[in-house]
């Protein structure tokens, strides 16, 4: 399974992490290094995914995702979080916020394609994990 994701990420560095273990295993990767053009870009393009990191300049994750899932048109497409927040309660607020998921960085290059192949939604649209994979 061949996905298009979209992740939305400000750190240079993650960003070509993430793209390069994804684009390793064969999924197409976009990507915006903030908010507002994470938000035009989804509205652009059909994802399959979008990975969203919480912690952006100016318009936050928690903002983000309350605006995708505002919007008709990406009100159904999973967003899993991709943060270092890894307090007490940000997991939840994140949920709350209207991530599907969340996975805590450091991402494990090992484990990362499958913790993210795991939270996209299957065929009868049931999402297949919506808990903190991979908690290191």
């Amino acid at each position: 399974m061949n996905l298009s994701i979209l992740l939305i990420e400000d750190n240079e560095q993650n960003r070509y992490l993430t793209t390069f273990l994804l684009n390793k295993s064969g999924h197409s990767v976009e990507s915006a290094c903030d908010g507002p053009s994470g938000i035009a870009m989804a509205l652009a393009r059909k994802f399959d995914l979008i990975l969203l990191d919480i912690q952006l300049p100016g318009m936050d994750g928690y903002e983000v995702a309350r605006t995708l899932r505002a919007t008709a048109s990406t009100r159904n497409v999973p967003i899993v979080a991709v943060t270092s927040y890894a307090m007490v309660g940000d997991r939840e607020s994140i949920l709350d916020a209207g991530c599907d998921g969340y996975l805590e960085k450091p991402i494990d290059p090992e484990t990362f394609v499958v913790d993210i192949t795991n939270h996209y939604i299957n065929k009868s649209g049931e999402i297949r994990n919506d808990t903190c994979a991979g908690s290191r």
